[in-house]
């Protein structure tokens, strides 16, 4: 694991620790000029320069980049990043992870997933990363999301959760789950053609993110777009970009890809001083310096081993009094504060109470207050966490929020934030009678409200919304009480008349988005009107109280006409387990049988977890319905107790039975006595591919010696027989009560 960053300084997130004295080309404290890697090395060779004496900053041009590192799956080769990270460290001087989420450049293998399985991917790497680099200084979580300027933009979006509530729920994950993992990296958005053709568009998601509470710190321009601009128009698309966002902004990619030395020279000349000097620019990195070395023909800045002319002048410009006192948004380059608003929607109804989160903290200094303000009316001054408030707006349109942060040493932080107030029905829940969970709700129920706050996109009236089916990023609020705490599954009513929608269950609270079942695919059943019952446990366990939970159609063609909630039932050892309630998975898929439900799809390496009680301790048999067509599928058994002490229960020879719809009864002895109290059992798939329906534990051998008289029965507890079975209270002979043989 690479900790030198968190080592040298753990809370702000860039390297500072005094190593080796760098002689860079820039000695501005508030920002740096950096470069990337070249061919896969740092130092380019052929005479020039060492790295260190002109940049201050890197980033791996091609080897932090998703397919660079696991191009096979499960698969991790980090020497290329390693490299760079390494030599950032030795020289004392900052490095940029560049790219979390980029719809190119992803490793192959991926397309062949299902979103589900792709979600659990992209998780597996942003995971791998983290254990592999525990400290970051920056990331560029998103890269080149625009549209489609990347083929496979629609297959990280679906694989992410979609567009949502707020159109860009995807990027939104993404940067929590970065927040999640580098609570100290500055994180980034990054993208090309945002200071030329494409400036409205960078400029509404940025925003967006933003405006929802993403834990974005700053927006990249990559400036590939920047050759032929003129001052101009460079000033123009930055001042815009700046007044819309008012957040720090990097240069993260220029290259001016000009042939003739005079030109190139003369381009420098006109737009990096623009650049450089805005006091809003934490930084500036070169994509390449060596001709014939970049993506690009003729952006190189060395060209057979001598400077060019633009290399020159840069040179002589870092070192100028301007450029060395030109001020940034991270003094120091580090990360102090991070400081998002993150209200309940982005748009609401007039004399809607809307409820505000500032998430704030500091990496070096305390909090005194923070301030909240709505279109510069102060709403609220809080001095402890969570620091939240509500606000009632009294007329429409778009209104501002500014959270200013003040540290006990005076300094202040500000961020901002927008919501839409629009006229029309209040929000509330659909009747007085709010649906009580586990239970049932009709579909067309859904909250009352205006189209985008308590639904969207839906193509039916209330009374017709069982025969009509839902559009592509249709989503509709729910607002019920959790009777207990608990673990549940939803179990979806749905009609399609072809195979191809998704669905998934979601709740946006003050604290984040949380995606509560995977991505689930609707198939046809036979018609609008043919309702099928899709089952999807919740990976999250829903805590007793008020809460609105968010129904999201990711692609329409289907009916609801149902939402029921149940809790996962508790099981305690001897008994019957249904495979399908499990508390975790990863990689089973949940289908319909004859009865009921079962596991299918199964690959090696599949798992699913379920929490038992034990008991009755002793010796134990096993009885698994399962089907398989394919000889040799075989899965494990273990149970875990709650002190991390592990149990094999053996492995299961699931039989050929011809069809995965034909189920046979497998049976064994567990040589291992199971011992009592609370534990996990954990079923892993070791080869082949099967169903499982149920597994059944049978108690063979109790252990317990000690027989006591029937006067010592408990009238109102549960008996067993000494074969594990269940019975009542006419039984006669010896049973099982509150763990000891009792004679009757």
């Amino acid at each position: 694991m690479k900790q030198i960053f968190k080592l040298c300084l753990m809370a702000a997130g860039i390297l500072t620790c005094p190593l080796e004295a760098g002689a860079q080309l820039s000695d501005n404290p508030s920002k740096f000029l950096g470069n990337i890697t070249t061919r896969g090395t740092v130092e380019a060779g052929g005479g020039l320069p060492q790295y260190y004496t002109l940049w201050n900053q890197i980033t791996c041009e091609n080897e932090s980049k998703w397919a660079s590192v696991e191009g096979t799956r499960g698969t991790f080769n980090w020497s290329g990043a390693d490299r760079a990270f390494d030599y950032a460290r030795q020289h004392d001087f900052t490095y940029k992870f560049h790219a979390l989420v980029w719809g190119s450049q992803y490793p192959g293998w991926l397309e062949a997933l299902t979103p589900k399985e792709r979600f659990g991917a992209i998780t597996n790497w942003f995971d791998h990363a983290k254990a592999q680099y525990d400290t970051l200084p920056m990331i560029d979580v998103v890269n080149e999301a625009i549209d489609n300027h990347q083929p496979g933009n629609p297959m990280m979006k679906e694989s992410l959760g979609g567009g949502g509530k707020t159109g860009y729920d995807w990027l939104i994950k993404a940067f929590e789950m970065a927040y999640e993992r580098w609570p100290g990296a500055i994180l980034i958005y990054n993208d090309y053609n945002s200071l030329s053709w494409d400036v409205d568009k960078y400029i509404d998601l940025v925003r967006t993110l933003r405006d929802a509470g993403a834990p974005i710190d700053a927006y990249g321009n990559q400036a590939h777009d920047v050759s032929t601009i003129s001052a101009a128009n460079l000033q123009k698309a930055l001042n815009k970009q700046q007044e819309a966002l008012k957040m720090p902004m990097f240069i993260t990619e220029l290259d001016i890809d000009v042939a003739s030395d005079s030109q190139q020279k003369k381009q420098y000349e006109t737009i990096f001083p623009l650049m450089w000097e805005a006091d809003y620019c934490a930084g500036v990195t070169l994509w390449g310096y060596v001709y014939g070395a970049t993506w690009v023909n003729n952006s190189g800045l060395y060209k057979n081993g001598k400077e060019r002319p633009a290399m020159t002048w840069l040179k002589e410009y870092i070192a100028s009094d301007k450029a060395k006192s030109a001020k940034g948004p991270f003094p120091g380059t580090k990360k102090e504060a991070s400081v998002y608003i993150r209200p309940a929607a982005l748009k609401v109804a007039l004399d809607d109470v809307l409820p505000i989160k500032v998430r704030a903290a500091m990496a070096t200094k305390t909090i005194e207050k923070v301030d909240l303000y709505a279109d510069e009316e102060l709403i609220a001054t809080m001095t402890e966490a969570p620091y939240v408030a509500e606000y009632t707006a009294s007329s429409a349109g778009k209104k501002t929020l500014k959270a200013v942060v003040t540290t006990t040493d005076g300094q202040t932080y500000e961020r901002l934030s927008q919501i839409q107030v629009a006229r029309g029905e209040k929000r509330e829940p659909y009747s007085e009678n709010i649906p009580e969970l586990p239970g049932t709700i009709s579909a067309e129920e859904y909250d009352k409200g205006l189209s985008g706050v308590a639904y969207a996109n839906i193509a039916v009236t209330r009374d017709k919304f069982t025969t009509t089916a839902t559009r592509d990023g249709a989503w509709m609020e729910y607002t019920v009480n959790v009777k207990e705490d608990g673990l549940y599954t939803m179990e979806v009513e749905v009609a399609a008349a072809k195979a191809g929608g998704m669905l998934h269950l979601a709740e946006y609270t003050l604290d984040g988005l949380t995606y509560l079942t995977d991505f689930t695919e609707v198939p046809a059943t036979g018609g609008n009107t043919a309702f099928k019952t899709l089952r999807c446990p919740l990976k999250k366990a829903l805590t007793a109280g008020r809460h609105v939970l968010t129904l999201l159609a990711d692609k329409g063609g289907f009916c609801i006409k149902s939402i029921t909630f149940k809790p996962v039932p508790s099981y305690s050892l001897p008994c019957t387990i249904e495979a399908e309630d499990y508390v975790a998975a990863e990689g089973m898929v949940i289908q319909s049988t004859a009865d009921g439900y079962a596991l299918g799809s199964t690959a090696a390496g599949n798992w699913a977890e379920y929490t038992v009680d034990v008991a009755q301790p002793g010796k134990y048999s096993y009885e698994v319905t399962a089907s398989s067509e394919t000889e040799g599928t075989k899965f494990s058994m273990m149970l875990t107790d709650s002190e991390g002490n592990e149990r094999s229960l053996g492995s299961v020879s699931v039989p050929l039975t011809g069809s995965m719809d034909s189920y046979e009864v497998k049976t064994g002895k567990i040589r291992n006595s199971i011992s009592e109290g609370r534990q996990t059992l954990r079923i892993t798939v070791t080869s082949g591919s099967c169903n499982i329906d149920k597994l059944t534990f049978v108690s063979t051998e109790t252990g317990i010696d000690e027989i006591t008289r029937d006067d010592a029965d408990d009238a109102h507890a549960t008996r067993y027989n000494l074969a594990g079975q269940q019975v009542d209270a006419n039984y006669k002979g010896i049973v099982i009560i509150n763990g000891k043989k009792v004679m009757r």
